[in-house]
């Protein structure tokens, strides 16, 4: 299980404790983008595995290193990705590991501040173009994932482009994707000038991808 995080002090520690309660034998890894707050605090306060970075390398780099490291450590068959600012909603991935795909992903029940849907139409529409697919959710960061699917999808694509190369690479590999409804509750950006900041971010990552994987 590999929580991603970077400076998430406020609700990572609810968070983990969800996860703990409903996974109670998995190896819980924390990726640590190199946080300035208690995130790496936090997390080894809770048991979980600290994989941190000593400087920013974005989502992906971060996560690709938590990834090899939990492969490495654990023989778990299914590997579950979330946010770190799911708080006490994290207790709804559980339904997400249900082996009826390579790869479950969650989508938001109900939407909670966010922009103007720029990032995830371009992510939608590059997942489309690449494989034929139209997902809802492509920017989900809550997903489970077979351990031969973690491993085809590795290293994780650059940034926030992480989950639209996920999603590109599973499909294009012929494994299975589904999409789950579950009632999530997360730090929403919102219409701020950091949130408008981070969208523009996720833009450029998922530009990114849409280009580096052309047939």
């Amino acid at each position: 299980m590999i929580v991603a995080a970077h400076n998430e002090e406020q609700r990572l520690g609810d968070t983990l404790t969800e996860l703990r309660a409903v996974f109670p034998n998995a190896l819980l890894a924390v990726a640590d983008d190199a946080s300035a707050d208690r995130t790496p605090e936090i997390a080894e306060t809770h048991g979980a595995d600290l994989v941190r970075t000593e400087r920013r390398l974005g989502k992906g780099g971060a996560n690709t290193l938590a990834a090899e490291h939990v492969l490495q450590k654990s023989e778990a068959q299914i590997v579950l990705l979330c946010d770190g600012d799911l708080g006490e909603s994290a207790a709804e991935l559980a339904k997400l590991v249900t082996g009826e795909a390579d790869v479950v992903v969650a989508t938001f029940a109900r939407r909670v501040g966010g922009g103007f849907g720029l990032a995830v139409g371009l992510s939608r529409r590059a997942v489309r173009k690449r494989t034929g697919r139209h997902l809802a959710a492509p920017l989900s960061g809550q997903r489970a994932l077979t351990r031969e699917a973690l491993q085809a999808v590795l290293p994780f694509a650059r940034g926030f482009g992480m989950e639209t190369g996920m999603d590109i690479d599973v499909l294009r590999k012929g494994f299975t994707l589904v999409e789950m409804e579950l009632e999530l509750e997360h730090r929403a950006t919102g219409k701020t000038a950091a949130g408008f900041i981070h969208r523009g971010r996720q833009l450029v990552d998922i530009a990114r991808v849409y280009l580096s994987r052309r047939a």
